[in-house]
């Protein structure tokens, strides 16, 4: 009673009030461009949410484990499975990798079975693993139903009971044709295989999951988290439709499916977005009125974004996979995937499949994120973003069914051409700097050399067909975000040829620093050699010092008002000597005049780097891979 008293002293304030202080304190700015966020999937995030919000949201009148599950699937904890995926040259290595990541936490593994052909090669594989003891799932394989078969015998050999087994195959029929431009076998023989899968596991093992749809290809290709969202939903309802008219069950089909995400670096979205993904497949299931409303629950493993991961400034990527990681967590994943923070650049090896397992058992054991039934509950924000989500996904599926299926929407590259326009958004908000990679196209480490650390191709995510053109699906292009400006600095440093660049700093001491470690990051990004300096009395003693030097470009850090005392002297006394002037900043009246005296580039917030840097590099003939 005494806490009532305390709050009735504060009354409760109307939104409109809360907006006439916030467009006081703006001063006649424009409130949508001041405060109002687009995101690249094209709705709007406001500078903050109330109760009010929350009116319209028609999920929140059900608990946790009640349809639609947005809420999560469990209603007194929010456990999941810490899984790793190994990946090892041989069978014995990835035996080795898998037994001590059982033996140090870990509660479900990934296998590769590409090169299991024979019973003796699975025992190998499975040596001293318990199958009842840990969630085992196939990651690859040539054959998934023979891959099965081998498996349970060596189950059977072990004298485990198969029906105490749980595990996983990723046989995803639509995911391997994006990613390879056809289907394995045909279409329709790809379909009978799942029937087959299906009936096999029913039979035999009956608590593995065979069919997967995985939407971190869709992640990792650069889409936007309402295509990675909105086309999984689709693939996984043509999957259904196309193997119940093939006779199985609704059922049966929905309690085969695992559904692969990755999650990236937009800590609340990728919550919002595991949150959805269990309401709008809630949604759909019910029209198929399946017998269980176990059928309406879906099996999501989220696993670390591959796409956002950099070679440079490698550690930056603990940071990355830890928020991934936690996003999961929060947003109720039924198990986590937490690659290694060097997957960009090296095969994995013990030291990162820890770091990567014990950023989950830190998350478990230390912040309790295991014990808490939905902890994204009572956030005004993440509820309306998980909204705003699971309304453009809906819209985005609709228009997948309108072209008859997600079969026909690869067949005639929709999907593709869909994420492929996100992709290009994307890759120039990085070649602008717009969004900062750190360590990468922003903040780079000067002294950083990866070259001799890259241990494996970075150019594509592992099986990607993305240079085969000769295909009768066009492929998802796998790729990284940090790639395009990673090669600009490998190449420069493969060369042998290290750029000079020389910053002329001059005038008001705020703004001449501002530039230079503006001009400082600008070029550091390709790994030139920087040469930074306290400031100059005259534009003659910084030509000096820059000739001295032996600089190959100079950059002029000053304000936009002192580059008139020092930019035509500057250019005299440098043009001819050095490969490049340039010119740290935009003075829009002065441009064309400063050109006149010999200024080569404008280097400013607005510039595309990457584009700028190239042009650097065909100057001093730096040839990219």
């Amino acid at each position: 009673m005494e806490d009532n008293k305390l709050f009735n002293e504060f009354p409760p304030i109307p939104t409109e009030k809360w907006e006439e202080v916030i467009n006081k304190d703006l001063k006649g700015a424009d409130y949508e461009k001041k405060l109002v966020w687009r995101t690249i999937e094209g709705f709007k995030v406001k500078p903050y949410y109330r109760a009010e919000d929350l009116d319209n949201l028609e999920y929140l009148d059900s608990n946790p484990n009640q349809a639609p599950f947005t809420r999560g699937k469990h209603a007194d904890n929010n456990v999941w499975d810490i899984r790793q995926d190994i990946k090892a040259d041989t069978l014995e290595a990835a035996n080795a990798l898998a037994l001590e990541a059982l033996n140090r936490g870990a509660n479900s593994i990934g296998l590769c079975a590409c090169k299991v052909e024979t019973v003796e090669q699975m025992r190998t594989l499975l040596k001293d693993i318990h199958p009842e003891a840990c969630k085992i799932n196939f990651t690859c394989s040539k054959d998934y139903l023979h891959t099965l078969k081998l498996f349970l015998q060596v189950v059977k050999e072990g004298g485990y009971n198969p029906q105490n087994v749980y595990g996983s195959c990723n046989y995803d029929i639509y995911g391997h044709a994006l990613l390879h431009g056809d289907y394995r076998n045909g279409q329709e023989a790809d379909y009978n295989q799942a029937v087959e899968l299906v009936r096999f596991a029913k039979e035999n093992l009956p608590n593995f999951r065979v069919l997967a749809i995985n939407g971190r290809y869709i992640h990792n290709a650069g889409s936007n988290i309402v295509q990675e969202l909105g086309f999984t939903l689709a693939s996984a309802n043509d999957l259904l439709a196309r193997l119940t008219d093939r006779g199985l069950s609704v059922e049966e089909v929905a309690s085969n499916l695992v559904f692969n995400f990755a999650t990236g670096s937009t800590y609340f979205m990728e919550i919002a977005k595991i949150r959805a993904a269990r309401l709008l497949w809630s949604k759909i299931m019910e029209q198929y009125q399946p017998k269980c409303d176990c059928c309406l629950k879906v099996f999501i493993n989220a696993t670390s974004s591959v796409w956002n991961k950099s070679i440079f400034d490698p550690y930056v990527n603990m940071l990355r996979t830890t928020t991934e990681t936690m996003s999961a967590a929060i947003a109720g994943a039924d198990s986590i995937t937490t690659n290694p923070f060097d997957i960009a650049f090296k095969e994995s090896d013990s030291f990162g499949y820890r770091i990567g397992r014990n950023q989950q058992l830190l998350l478990k054991e230390e912040s309790y994120m295991d014990k808490i039934v939905d902890p994204a509950a009572g956030s005004y924000y993440i509820e309306n973003l998980t909204d705003s989500i699971a309304q453009y996904a809906w819209q985005l599926f609709l228009s997948v069914e309108e072209q008859g299926g997600f079969a026909a929407a690869i067949a005639n590259g929709f999907v593709q051409a869909e994420v492929e326009k996100t992709a290009q958004q994307r890759d120039m908000d990085i070649a602008t700097r717009k969004t900062t990679i750190l360590g990468t196209n922003q903040y780079p480490n000067l002294l950083e050399k990866m070259g001799d650390k890259i241990t494996k191709d970075t150019h594509c995510c592992p099986r990607c067909a993305c240079a085969n053109t000769d295909t009768p699906i066009k492929p998802l292009r796998q790729y990284r975000g940090a790639e395009a400006f990673e090669n600009l600095r490998l190449a420069t440093e493969r060369s042998g040829i290290r750029p000079k660049v020389f910053l002329l700093t001059y005038g008001n001491l705020a703004m001449r620093k501002a530039r230079s470690g503006f001009a400082t990051n600008f070029f550091g990004v390709a790994g030139y050699e920087i040469i930074d300096n306290p400031g100059f009395k005259s534009a003659e003693e910084g030509v000096q010092a820059a000739l001295d030097a032996k600089a190959d470009i100079v950059v002029l850090c000053s304000s936009d008002d002192e580059y008139a005392e020092i930019t035509q002297q500057a250019c005299q006394g440098l043009k001819g000597k050095v490969k490049s002037v340039v010119l740290a900043g935009f003075p829009k009246e002065m441009v064309d005049t400063y050109k006149g005296y010999g200024i080569d580039e404008f280097i400013h917030v607005k510039t595309n780097v990457l584009e700028c840097l190239t042009k650097f590099q065909q100057i001093f003939g730096i040839g990219q891979e």
